[in-house]
């Protein structure tokens, strides 16, 4: 019996002709052909008429348009296989002359594809191997046909290899072998498919972003808690300082009061008070342990409200001069407290008459302003008190003891 086919011994494909091997040997590189008795299947669309050549074919025609029944026609169709080529023409003659008497090889370079097509299917997701292979074997012709190719050849094992031609081969365009429905239909899913992979890379961007922006606000809250942490040991450090400078102050006055009662006196006629008389012999142990607890410094306050006792106990007998003294100080305090950028309220003559009557001349006057910031200049001949230095709750706690000495007639008196 003749053959009815050649089958392709590299892929197991059967073709109806000679010319179809020729097609396929030149698409393919295989050249193991060999003469079945099994023909060509052939099944025909009821509904569009589209031949299918493989139940693959069949399947994915129905997957796509839904179509479900086809006539076989392979019997119809079959006839006896003629092995013999076809006469080819005088040039073609020729040019295969002209190409055996070459000895010198052909060079091999990439096919040339429509640029705007192979741009269009490396959109909708395709690599540029596979999108350069399907324009030059379905012939540059549209994107419908590139479709197609790569639909009846996605499972080939160099699907995903660049090709290459020589060089003077030319892509001829060929007749796309899907429906208009089809071709609409496949278009769709690789739109679809190309919508997918973009949201996905969306998707992964996003939580890329979202990585990054959680790693930045733990920078962020690390670097707060290390400024915090620094500006609270400034803080300890800062009110140390104060405790001790408050300390020597008070140590000051204490030296102070001690320097006026021996004055005091000496003045009256009495002995120097022997300090060793003032002392306990032996202290009882109850006395020991009460020495031992730490003694809390005097704050400014309290420093502010000795010095007005001590400057109201040198002048108990005069209470007019000693509420003078204090609203004058009142009034400087108030003074800078309302007006700290007016240098000639933070600046104060100590030679000026009215000030001596008043402040200069009662022990504890000049202390009570040193102490609310003012220093002495320019060989103690000023009082200053420096912008810088100006502290509103230093002068209002001042402005508050001043206000007690006034009007509090027991102050002073124990």
């Amino acid at each position: 019996m003749a053959g009815l086919s050649l089958r392709c011994g590299d892929c197991g494909v059967l073709l109806r002709s000679v010319e179809e091997a020729q097609a396929h040997a030149e698409a393919t590189s295989h050249a193991n052909f060999s003469e079945s008795t099994e023909a060509v299947l052939n099944l025909v669309c009821a509904a569009c008429g589209k031949p299918c050549r493989s139940q693959t074919e069949v399947d994915l025609h129905t997957k796509r348009t839904g179509h479900t029944e086809f006539t076989d026609k392979t019997m119809e169709a079959a006839k006896p296989i003629d092995l013999e080529a076809p006469p080819k023409p005088a040039d073609e003659a020729a040019m295969d002359v002209d190409a055996s008497s070459s000895a010198e090889p052909q060079e091999m370079v990439a096919p040339e594809v429509n640029k705007e097509m192979l741009a269009d299917l490396e959109t909708m997701g395709f690599t540029t191997a596979r999108a350069t292979r399907a324009l030059h074997f379905s012939g540059n012709s549209t994107i419908e046909g590139a479709i197609n190719w790569l639909s009846e050849h996605q499972e080939d094992p160099d699907i995903d290899e660049t090709l290459l031609v020589p060089a003077n081969t030319k892509t001829e365009v060929n007749k796309p072998s899907l429906t208009p429905e089809e071709m609409k239909i496949k278009a769709q899913e690789l739109r679809e498919r190309a919508r997918k992979k973009k949201e996905e890379e969306e998707r992964r961007m996003e939580r890329e972003r979202e990585k990054e922006r959680i790693r930045i606000g733990k920078e962020l809250l690390e670097a707060k808690r290390m400024e915090e942490d620094n500006e609270r040991k400034r803080m300890i450090e800062l009110r140390r300082l104060e405790k001790e400078e408050e300390k020597r102050a008070r140590e000051k006055i204490r030296q102070k009061l001690e320097e006026d009662k021996a004055e005091r006196r000496r003045k009256l006629g009495l002995p120097p008070e022997d300090p060793a008389a003032s002392k306990p012999s032996a202290p009882p142990p109850v006395e020991e342990k009460k020495s031992a607890l730490p003694v809390r410094p005097a704050t400014k306050a309290e420093r502010m409200r000795d010095c007005l006792r001590y400057l109201k106990q040198q002048n108990k007998d005069d209470d007019a001069k000693v509420k003078r003294a204090f609203q004058t100080l009142l009034t400087y305090i108030g003074n800078v407290a309302k007006n700290p950028d007016e240098e000639k309220f933070r600046k104060i003559r100590l030679t000026n008459a009215t000030f001596q009557e008043r402040v200069g001349n009662l022990h504890g006057g000049i202390e009570f302003l040193q102490l609310c910031g003012f220093e002495k200049l320019e060989g103690d001949e000023f009082l200053f008190l420096a912008r810088d230095k100006v502290d509103k709750a230093v002068l209002n706690t001042a402005g508050a003891e001043l206000n007690s000495a006034i009007t509090n007639p027991f102050f002073g008196v124990l």
